[in-house]
């Protein structure tokens, strides 16, 4: 799968339609950067938008995933890029996954080891403690979302970065929650 290609071949489908950036981007409620990205081979669309895109520029998914129109292609090599196109797909996601999954252990671990060490002499121990819950908490609470599929349907809604934003928020808020709940409880 040569991501350059298909950039450009979406790039090209766009151009067809004399549509702009923005214009796309606005009517498949993305931002104008990830169709960039998309054309310029940096980054492609998830599965379902992909479905969209072709629906939308009247052409077969295979077609997209390949770059360029090829009426004659076999069935069995349409599934197969399909098969491949979602695959990747999915390795993207388990990488995720993975580096929250890390962070949220490597957060846990310390934890463990600051509380086997109980040093409550020093008022910074207690900070910290707060700040390694709230990472451990973060990346699990990030972990659910991302696994329960609420993430991936958030995207899909009309003011996309307003929810990623409201996410990320009530992350960080629940983080300092801990954080400050750590504190509280040194005194």
């Amino acid at each position: 799968m040569d991501q350059k290609k298909i950039g450009e071949f979406l790039k090209k489908l766009r151009k067809e339609k004399n549509l702009t950036q923005e214009q796309l981007a606005e009517h498949f409620n993305v931002s104008d950067r990830s169709v960039s990205r998309w054309e310029n081979g940096y980054n492609m669309p998830d599965l379902s938008m992909l479905v969209e895109l072709s629906q939308f520029y009247n052409v077969d998914m295979s077609e997209i995933i390949n770059g360029e129109r090829k009426s004659e292609m076999l069935n069995d090599e349409r599934t197969q890029l399909i098969s491949d196109y979602a695959e990747n797909e999915r390795e993207v996601l388990l990488k995720r996954m993975r580096m929250i999954s890390i962070v949220g252990t490597i957060a846990m671990i310390m934890l463990f080891v600051m509380m086997i060490m109980d040093n409550t002499t020093l008022p910074i121990f207690d900070y910290v403690m707060g700040l390694f819950y709230g990472i451990a908490f973060g990346a699990l609470l990030v972990s659910v979302l991302y696994t329960t599929g609420i993430i991936l349907s958030i995207r899909k809604y009309e003011n996309q970065r307003k929810y990623m934003k409201i996410i990320g928020v009530i992350c960080i808020i629940i983080s300092i929650v801990c954080f400050l709940v750590a504190i509280l409880a040194s005194f």
